[in-house]
């Protein structure tokens, strides 16, 4: 009678070892990696950097597609103004662009009023 030994591959086979089986999962998280959260994170610190920077009399887009120029910043919200006399409070995290900054002499007329408030 026939020895059915050989079917019931033990530990001591020649099948693959566990390193290998794991190499499929680990390169697919690489990739993972490097194609979604990698950009999303410098996404998400540019967005950070431009929120950070926002200026009185910048003409920015709000994630809602709203068009305003900024007409004061608090901590966290801003007030936009979106036509002649209509203000809206909108918060910070909210603006997804700035279209245009503010023209280089009010620039230089902000800067010399924050100078005189300190």
């Amino acid at each position: 009678m026939p020895s059915l030994a050989w079917a019931q591959g033990g530990p001591g086979g020649s099948g693959p070892s566990q390193l290998v089986s794991l190499l499929p999962i680990v390169l697919m998280f690489a990739i993972l990696y490097f194609l979604l959260i990698r950009p999303q994170q410098t996404r998400a610190r540019e967005h950070q950097t431009m929120v950070a920077n926002l200026r009185r009399n910048d003409e920015i887009v709000t994630s809602g597609g709203i068009h305003g120029r900024i007409q004061s910043i608090a901590d966290k919200v801003l007030v936009v103004e979106i036509a002649p006399n209509v203000r809206i409070r909108l918060d910070r995290d909210q603006v997804a662009s700035v279209v245009g900054g503010a023209r280089p002499e009010e620039r230089e007329k902000e800067k010399e009023k924050d100078k005189e408030r300190t």
